[in-house]
Parts: structure tokens; C-alpha cells; sequence
């Protein structure tokens, strides 16, 4: 029996410990009782960004998007996608670059969309560029190790 991991939940923010082989039966919050996995990206806040990425057990994939990009725009649907594809491996989330450019600068997000994957808490490989769901994923397994 592995470790249980952290899992912090997409709906109220609540850490949750899950016990690893567990991650793909559809686990709940302990707090909210929302789904922690819904196959689909959670939209965060700076603060929410900063919870997340201080206390996920699982690495976070998050796009850095803004709503008058084309090119955003044009990968949403392929990053729903990959979220389907991706989780409980990975965390995918979407960070607003208008509602967050305190964030963006600090992370020195220069294009957009920009994919960033983050593990323990810091950032491990970076992308700029719309994708196609299938790259995203390919590129998102290879740069988490095959997590």
C-alpha cells in the first residue's frame, strides 16, 4: 500500500488525502462531497492558484489563457479534452491571465496560451503555443515523468 496523496479539491479548495490506489474510483471531498476528478480543467484564482500548487500531492497542469486570445479560445476544447485523458494523474486547471496579471508577471508568462506544468510545489517544463488535445497530452505525460 503506497502513501495517501494529497488532492486538493476543485470546488471548495479543501485538501483531501486519498489513498494512492484509490485516485481512479471516482474519490469525493471530504468537506464539499464533490467530485475531486470530473475529467474536466478547474478555473483558478490567483489565491486558489497559490492553494492548489502549496498543497497538491498530484502535478498541476494549468493553462495561462486570456478571453480575447484567438488562439485560447481555439485550444479550450482540446484542453477539456486532455483533462479527461490526464486525470487523476494530473490536475488540469485554467488561470486567467486578465484576472490574475500579478500572477502572470511573476511567473513571466510572455505569450498565451502558455502551459505550464508544476510538481512539488514548483514549476517543472513550460509550452507556449495552442495544441491539439493529443500533443497536450502526449507533452504533458512526457514532461511529468509518466506520472
Amino acid at each position: 500500500m503506497r502513501d495517501p496523496v494529497q488532492v486538493v479539491c476543485p470546488h471548495c479548495d479543501t485538501t483531501n488525502r486519498v489513498p494512492a490506489e484509490r485516485l481512479a474510483d471516482a474519490p469525493r471531498c471530504g468537506e464539499c462531497h464533490a467530485p475531486l476528478f470530473e475529467g474536466r480543467p478547474a478555473a483558478l484564482s490567483e489565491a486558489r492558484f497559490r492553494r492548489h500548487l502549496g498543497h497538491s500531492g498530484i502535478p498541476i497542469l494549468v493553462d495561462f489563457w486570456a478571453s480575447w486570445c484567438g488562439p485560447c479560445r481555439a485550444m479550450a476544447p482540446d484542453f477539456e479534452a486532455a483533462a479527461g485523458a490526464l486525470e487523476p494523474r494530473l490536475r488540469l486547471a485554467k488561470v486567467s491571465t486578465e484576472e490574475a496579471p500579478g500572477l502572470a508577471a511573476e511567473l513571466r508568462i510572455a505569450s498565451i496560451p502558455t502551459l505550464a506544468l508544476f510538481a512539488g510545489g514548483r514549476e517543472v517544463a513550460r509550452r507556449a503555443g495552442a495544441m491539439p488535445a493529443r500533443q497536450i497530452i502526449d507533452w504533458a505525460s512526457r514532461a511529468a515523468g509518466g506520472t
